[in-house]
């Protein structure tokens, strides 16, 4: 049994505007600011 890790990124209007569930570590928040940035490019 270890820790279960997730992201959640959350919009100005405080919606959760993506998920990740079981994230790993290593890598994760490379993960999150890459989605950040597809976002604010749409």
């Amino acid at each position: 049994m270890g820790v279960a890790r997730s992201i959640f990124l959350i919009s100005p209007d405080k919606i959760i505007a993506y998920s990740w569930p079981n994230v790993k570590t290593k890598g994760h928040l490379q993960v999150a600011l890459n989605k950040l940035q597809e976002l604010a490019i749409k």
